[in-house]
């Protein structure tokens, strides 16, 4: 086996298993109820994001609480990251 095969190898892994590694504040579908827009960029006023929240699978609510308190995962959501801290979301 040459070079180029290993690496053709790791693309096509990585490609395949790219998916895998987007977190739960990575996938759109997840975030969207909690914006008051469709540009993403207005969150919904505290009240609505808490009924929101609330209304997630319990699974899913782990998961955002899990990646808010990742400090480098929850910088790029810091806003969306504070509502869910203001939730409880440092358990």
């Amino acid at each position: 086996m040459n070079i180029r095969d290993i690496c053709l190898g790791a693309l096509a892994l990585s490609m395949v298993s790219g998916a895998a590694f987007a977190g739960a504040l990575d996938s759109p579908d997840n975030m969207a109820p909690f914006y008051a827009d469709s540009s993403m960029k207005t969150m919904q006023p505290m009240a609505e994001f808490k009924t929101t929240f609330m209304s997630r699978p319990k699974e899913k609510q782990e998961a955002m609480k899990k990646e808010c308190n990742d400090a480098a995962m929850s910088k790029p959501y810091a806003e969306f990251c504070a509502n869910v801290q203001a939730l409880g979301g440092a358990n």
